[in-house]
C-alpha cells in the first residue's frame, strides 16, 4: 500500500513539477562546487534532464548498486594483490634461508660458485616477482576499466543524461562530476528526509 501511496504521489503532475524544481535547484546549488571547467559544461538543459532521470529515485538505487558492486569488486582485487604479494614475500624468505644454508655447508674452495649461483637465483626470483605484479597491476587495471565501462552503460540504459561509453578521460572526469552530484544530493535528500 506504501509503494502505491509513492507511486500515487510521483504519477500526480504537480508533486512532480514541484519535485523537478527543488531537484534542480539542489543540483544548481551542488554545481558550484565543482571546477569552473567543468561548471561551464553543464547547461541548464543537462541539469534539469538529471533532475528529471532523479524524480522517481530510481537512479538513486542503481548508483548505490553500482558503488557497492564497485566496492566488492576493489576489495576484491585489492585481497588478490595482497596474497600476491604475501606468497612473494614467503618465496623471497625460503630462497633467503636456502642460501644462508647452503653457504654454512660450502667448502672454501666452492665459495665463489655457489655466490654465483645464488645471485642468478636472486635475480631470477626478483624478476619473476616483478614480472607476477606487472601482470597482477595489469589485470587490476584491465578489470577496473571494465568497470567503469560497466557503469557507463548501466547508467546510459537507466537513461542518465552525460552517460555514455567513453574512454575518453575528460568525459569520464565529467561523468565522475555527475555521479558525485547526485550522490551528494541523494545523501543530502536522505538527511532532510525528501528521499522518494
Amino acid at each position: 500500500m506504501e509503494q502505491y501511496c509513492l507511486y500515487e504521489e510521483h504519477s500526480d503532475p504537480t508533486k512532480q513539477q514541484e519535485r523537478h524544481y527543488h531537484l534542480l535547484s539542489e543540483l544548481q546549488a551542488l554545481v558550484k562546487d565543482l571546477p569552473s571547467s567543468f561548471q561551464q559544461r553543464l547547461s541548464y538543459t543537462t541539469l534539469s534532464d538529471l533532475a528529471q532521470a532523479l524524480i522517481d529515485g530510481t537512479v538513486y538505487e542503481i548508483v548505490q548498486g553500482l558503488l557497492d558492486i564497485q566496492h566488492l569488486t576493489e576489495k576484491n582485487l585489492y585481497n588478490q594483490r595482497q596474497k600476491l604479494h604475501s606468497e612473494h614475500r614467503v618465496l623471497k624468505q625460503d630462497l633467503m634461508r636456502k642460501h644462508k644454508l647452503a653457504l654454512q655447508n660450502c667448502k672454501s674452495h666452492n665459495l665463489a660458485v655457489l655466490k654465483t649461483n645464488q645471485r642468478a637465483e636472486t635475480e631470477a626470483l626478483e624478476q619473476r616477482i616483478k614480472d607476477e605484479q606487472r601482470m597482477m597491476d595489469e589485470k587490476i587495471i584491465a578489470e577496473m576499466d571494465q568497470k567503469v565501462l560497466d557503469q557507463q552503460n548501466t547508467l546510459e540504459k537507466a537513461g542518465v543524461p552525460g552517460f555514455y561509453i567513453t574512454t575518453n578521460p575528460q568525459e569520464v572526469t565529467m561523468q565522475m562530476n555527475l555521479l558525485e552530484l547526485i550522490l551528494k544530493l541523494q545523501q543530502k535528500e536522505s538527511q532532510s528526509g525528501t528521499l522518494p
